[in-house]
C-alpha cells in the first residue's frame, strides 16, 4: 500500500499538513501538489483548530519542482501561453497559505529551494533548523519561480542578489534578512515548531483571522497581488525561451540525467 503523499493530523488546537515525499525530499510534483492543496483546506476547514503547522518528512522541508515527473511538458516547451497557464496554476498554488483564513507555519529543516523557499516565504511565520538552505537557483537554468514574492520579504537589494546569482544561504542569514522568525536546533525542530504553534493558538480564532485579513488586505492595497501577477506574466515567457544556458541543462538531463545538469551547472558557480 503506497504511503500517503501529505499526512494531515490535529494535536490540540493545532493543523498540522505533512508533505510525505522524503525519498524525492518533497519535490512537487502533481500529485503532491494535489494532495497538499487538499490538506490546507482540510485546515482550513477544520472547527477544532485555529493554527496551521506545514512540515515535511526527511532530510529537506522540499527541493522545488519535480522537473522531471511531467514528460508531457516536452510537447510545449516553447509554447509561451501554455507555460503561462501552467505557471499561473502554480502560482496560485504557492499562494495558498498567504490566502487562507488560519495563520501557517512554514517548520524548515535540510533544503528550502525554489518553489519550496517560495512556499515558506508565503507561509505567515517560519521556524528553521539551524541545518536549513533556502534559495531560488531557478535562474541558473534560465527560468525563475513565477512567485517573485522574496523582494516584499527581504527588501529589493538583497533580493535581486538572491534571485539573480540563485545562491543559497544559511538559516542564520535567512533569520537576519528577515525570511525566516526563529532558528533552532534541528533535534529541537518539531517540538520548537509545535511549542510555538500551541502558543500561537492561544490567541483567539477570531483575533488571528482578522488580524491576518488586515495585513494582507493592507499588502493587496501596496499592490502585492498585482505585483504576484505581473511577475508571473513577464517570467511565463522566459520558460519558452531558447536560452544557451537552458539548453545545454536540458540536453544534459536528457542525455546524463537531472543530477549531472545539476552538477554541470553548479560547479561553473563554484568560487
Amino acid at each position: 500500500m503506497a504511503e500517503e503523499l501529505v499526512i494531515y493530523t490535529v494535536e490540540d488546537k493545532v493543523s498540522i499538513v505533512t508533505m510525505n515525499r522524503p525519498a524525492k525530499l518533497n519535490a512537487l510534483n502533481k500529485d503532491l501538489r494535489e494532495a497538499l492543496l487538499a490538506g490546507f483546506l482540510r485546515a482550513e476547514a477544520d472547527p477544532a483548530t485555529s493554527v496551521v503547522v506545514l512540515r515535511s518528512e526527511g532530510r529537506s522541508f522540499c527541493v522545488g519542482y519535480d522537473i522531471g515527473s511531467d514528460p508531457e511538458k516536452d510537447s510545449w516547451r516553447h509554447d509561451a501561453l501554455r507555460w503561462h497557464e501552467h505557471l499561473g496554476r502554480t502560482l496560485t498554488f504557492e499562494m495558498t497559505p498567504w490566502y487562507l483564513r488560519k495563520p501557517v507555519i512554514a517548520s524548515v529543516q535540510g533544503h528550502a529551494l525554489g518553489g519550496g523557499c517560495e512556499l515558506t516565504m508565503f507561509c505567515d511565520l517560519t521556524i528553521a533548523a539551524d541545518d536549513a538552505k533556502f534559495g531560488e537557483p531557478e535562474v541558473r537554468f534560465s527560468d525563475t519561480g513565477p512567485g517573485i514574492v522574496m523582494p516584499w520579504i527581504i527588501g529589493y537589494k538583497k533580493a535581486r542578489e538572491l534571485l539573480y546569482f540563485g545562491d543559497m544561504i544559511d538559516a542564520k542569514s535567512a533569520l537576519e534578512l528577515g525570511m525566516i522568525n526563529r532558528v533552532v536546533p534541528a533535534a529541537e525542530l518539531r517540538p520548537a515548531t509545535l511549542k510555538y504553534a500551541h502558543r500561537l493558538a492561544l490567541i483567539s480564532p477570531e483575533a488571528l483571522v482578522a488580524t491576518k485579513l488586515s495585513i494582507n488586505r493592507g499588502a493587496d492595497a501596496a499592490g502585492f497581488r498585482n505585483a504576484m501577477q505581473a511577475g508571473l506574466d513577464i517570467v511565463a515567457p522566459l520558460y519558452a525561451a531558447k536560452t544557451e544556458a537552458g539548453m545545454k541543462f536540458h540536453d544534459i538531463t536528457v542525455k546524463e540525467g537531472l543530477g549531472a545538469a545539476l552538477k554541470w551547472r553548479r560547479a561553473q558557480f563554484e568560487e
